[in-house]
């Protein structure tokens, strides 16, 4: 009885301090100091959660302060964002209502809870169909009240926080949804601390030893970088001095998640990740002083010490980014050799940066039109691409995706107008953009007076006139180049639309036939002819027939007279199957035919050379032992084998959390595995010959082909071998690298 009433007083204390904490940086902050209904809305939250506890063991109501503290610290809410906050999970969790919400607390606050509610339990569920919809209301109330998401993203931060109580399968299917959508949406509001914390946080639990790895060096460097940081910046210092601005100067050290992408998309070491440490300078505007001129003179007072990078100059006071962001960004040459980035903005700037656009300018004072507009186009935007949402959960997650996380361009129209697109896209996402009709007959453009096809890639700056004709009509191809959600969203939606009268077509043939023949149209008949043509639906069938690429004929009638033979039934198995030890202890395989109807999701799938044969290496990535993996249970029960960075199962983690199953590897080099190297270097005589000798004849290894091609004094081969792990490609990497005339070696 001592110990639980000790328990208790324990957690009274840490719930009291959490919340004391909650209401010193909402009084610290910029808005109204409307405590009341803060703390009518924390006993109200804190009385219908009593008695339960989360996984992690503390009482339930420290979730919601700590959801609370995130929405008002690290996004900035006021206090119905924090009365939200604080009851978010009430009507999920409680017998409570939305109307007893909206009775107490007002309709403000019922509406943005009721919101938290409907997206609740993650954007995903057990079921594509679900997925998608899920999606949809969650984008929907986001363009209703931006304060729903604000509040989703927050309590997902605090879940990935306290991440580590779950299961493996779930700490992946988590992250993995986490990085697929939660991460980009927030980088898209302009939440860029709380973007990279999600980030980092994600890629802890995705892949522990790399995190553990980049975070060890970072710890080792840091004195070093902070010693290049403070020489660096020494002349900037005295050169702002002498101009009597105020102004803060921040060493910006890049992240672990963030330096391993920059490894893994440039295939370099951390060693050779030279862009680690960056400065960035936020100064104050004085009244009355013009904040962008101001910026440049900070910009000019930086290049009289350092030479700047001719190609590096960003200008985003001048046009700022979709989700608000403004800044210059600069890369100078140090005394030491180095290039350096220098990002530089004024504090309201700053403020932005990391607070966010959406919470900074809708929800304080001092908002105004034009800044709010900004953000409701972009909203407006989501709202377009729902309009015609993609009737595949995976494809619709896919297609707003594309837009999420797109860095931005300028395009000028003929007129002089400036329009934001996303980075890489094209002449046809360009005419889509302006107008549906535009893309769906755009024929190319002129691109600074130059004629360009519709796949062209547009620069920022270029200034585009689209060119169309009557006859031009959208192709199913266009989709291998389309980057923007838009255009991929109306390019399908008419091609859907042809589709499905192409089968109107079909099925008035495939009547006539089946009249003319006198055959009944049911579904033995449809398919006999699909097998016939080896089509998987009727609807395929419908297309075929009607757009002529079938002729219905005498063949057709012949396989419709042939008998169908009886199937034999079979018992569904899956394949792997149940194993008992015998008296000695010894594995030994179950019956025959005896099925595995449920797996152990609490403990992860063990790699080894005896059970390797029972699961199916993904043939998109191709693991082997040493990477990071995940199981994954597709509809026949199979479990497929994926490393987690593979692009499938960071879909797979994002859309079917259910199926996830994790696994680690536990292989003593008995097995060779297939692996494939891409190498690039300069074509001399007998390089060949090294690269064959180091991987035969040094280091033991079979090689199953090999692929060279030469070119302007350059040479790219693909090497097929076989290897036991991770550890094998790192030896091979090293040592041919060790060949003078070999630039590249990376696993592909």
């Amino acid at each position: 009885m001592e110990e639980q009433n000790l328990r208790e007083a324990e957690d009274e204390r840490m719930v009291s301090e959490a919340y004391q904490h909650l209401i010193d940086t909402y009084l610290a902050s910029h808005h109204r100091k409307h405590t009341e209904i803060i703390d009518k809305a924390f006993n109200f939250a804190k009385q219908a959660h009593k008695g339960v506890r989360r996984l992690s063991g503390e009482p339930y109501i420290m979730h919601p302060i700590a959801v609370a503290q995130i929405a008002c610290e690290d996004i900035g809410l006021g206090s119905t964002g924090i009365c939200s906050a604080l009851l978010h999970d009430v009507v999920e969790d409680t017998d409570y209502t939305v109307e007893d919400i909206a009775n107490i607390f007002g309709e403000k606050i019922a509406q943005i809870v009721d919101g938290v509610t409907k997206i609740s339990g993650g954007i995903f569920g057990d079921k594509a169909s679900v997925q998608a919809e899920s999606f949809k209301k969650l984008l929907l109330t986001m363009s209703e009240d931006i304060r729903v998401i604000l509040i989703k993203i927050s309590d997902r931060l605090h879940n990935m926080r306290t991440l580590g109580s779950q299961l493996p399968g779930k700490q992946y299917k988590i992250a993995g949804e986490t990085l697929y959508i939660y991460a980009p949406l927030a980088h898209r509001l302009g939440l860029n601390k709380v973007k990279e914390e999600l980030e980092d946080l994600s890629f802890k639990y995705e892949h522990p030893e790399e995190y553990r790895s980049i975070q060890e060096k970072l710890d080792k460097e840091h004195d070093q970088l902070i010693a290049s940081f403070e020489s660096f910046t020494v002349p900037i210092r005295q050169k702002l001095d002498a101009m009597g601005l105020r102004y803060e100067i921040k060493a910006r050290i890049k992240k672990p998640y963030s330096i391993w992408t920059k490894m893994q998309t440039k295939h370099v070491t951390f060693e050779e990740v030279f862009d680690i440490l960056a400065v960035r300078i936020v100064f104050e505007v004085d009244e009355g002083k013009d904040e962008t001129a101001e910026c440049f003179k900070v910009y000019a007072a930086a290049c009289s010490n350092y030479k700047p990078h001719p190609d590096r100059l960003r200008d985003w006071v001048s046009n700022p980014k979709a989700n608000g962001y403004q800044a210059i960004h600069t890369t100078l040459m140090s005394k030491a050799g180095k290039w350096m980035e220098v990002q530089i903005r004024s504090r309201r700037m700053d403020d932005i940066a990391e607070h966010g656009f959406a919470a900074h300018w809708k929800y304080k004072e001092g908002e105004t039109d034009a800044d709010e507009n900004k953000l409701d186009k972009w909203l407006y935007q989501i709202k377009e691409i729902l309009d015609d949402p993609q009737p595949n959960a995976i494809d619709f997650l896919d297609t707003i995706k594309l837009n999420l996380f797109a860095n931005e361009i300028f395009v000028v129209t003929p007129k002089g107008e400036f329009k934001t697109m996303p980075a890489g896209c094209t002449v046809l996402d360009f005419a889509f953009s302006i107008h549906t009709f535009l893309g769906t007959h755009c024929i190319g453009a002129k691109v600074n007076h130059k004629l360009v096809g519709i796949s062209h890639v547009l620069q920022s700056g270029d200034q585009v006139e689209i060119l169309t004709s009557k006859n031009q009509k959208v192709d199913q191809r266009w989709t291998d180049f389309i980057t923007t959600a838009k255009a991929k969203g109306k390019i399908q939606a008419i091609l859907r639309r042809e589709e499905r009268e192409m089968q109107k077509v079909g099925e008035e043939i495939l009547n006539d036939f089946f009249q003319k023949n006198e055959k009944e149209p049911n579904s033995i008949n449809i398919n006999k002819l699909c097998q016939f043509h080896g089509l998987a639906t009727r609807e395929e069938l419908l297309s075929a027939i009607g757009s002529q690429t079938i002729t219905l004929g005498e063949a057709d009638l012949n396989a419709l007279n042939e008998k169908v033979p009886k199937r034999k039934k079979w018992k569904k198995y899956l394949p792997f199957f149940k194993r008992h030890k015998d008296d000695d202890g010894q594995a030994q395989p179950a019956e025959a035919g005896q099925p595995v109807l449920q797996i152990d999701k609490k403990k992860p799938l063990i790699l080894s050379e005896e059970t390797l044969g029972r699961y199916v290496m993904c043939d998109c990535c191709h693991p082997i032992p040493g990477d990071d993996v995940l199981g994954f249970i597709n509809d026949d029960g199979q479990i497929i084998i994926h490393k987690r960075q593979c692009d499938v199962a960071k879909r797979l983690k994002a859309t079917g959390g259910n199926q996830i199953l994790a696994a680690n590897w536990d292989t003593h080099g008995q097995i060779a595995f297939p692996a494939t190297l891409h190498i690039t270097g300069f074509d001399r005589v007998g390089v060949l010959h090294q690269i064959t000798g180091i991987l035969s004849q040094q280091l033991n290894v079979n090689i199953h082909s090999v692929h060279i091609d030469t070119n302007d004094g350059l040479f790219t081969a693909e090497i097929n071998l076989g290897v036991h792990d991770v550890r094998d490609i790192h030896d091979i990497c090293r040592d041919l690298k060790r060949i003078e005339e070999i630039e590249e070696v990376k696993r592909f």
